[in-house]
């Protein structure tokens, strides 16, 4: 179950939050009735942030194209442009 805090609650409160997002998992604060922001311990963080490949692993992961690629080009004529 998740913890839904409201803004002003949530600023009146700021240290149990934080005590709760170590001890009991994400806190979610509310603006307008809508999730906005969500405090979690730095664990947590670390645990997310890190599961992310960097830009460089992502690329060289991607499939690799054949040698023998070649892009067909359209053997239509370009459009006319009204200067």
């Amino acid at each position: 179950m998740e913890t839904l805090w409201k803004l002003q609650e949530a600023k009146a409160k700021f240290s149990k939050i934080v005590e709760d997002a170590l001890k009991i998992g994400p806190q979610f604060v509310t603006r307008r009735g809508q999730k906005a922001v969500v405090v979690v311990s730095v664990d947590d963080y670390e645990e997310l942030v890190s599961k992310r490949p960097s830009l460089k692993d992502f690329l060289l992961s991607c499939p690799k194209v054949d040698v023998d690629f070649e892009k067909e080009r359209g053997k239509e004529l370009p459009r006319s442009v009204e200067l």
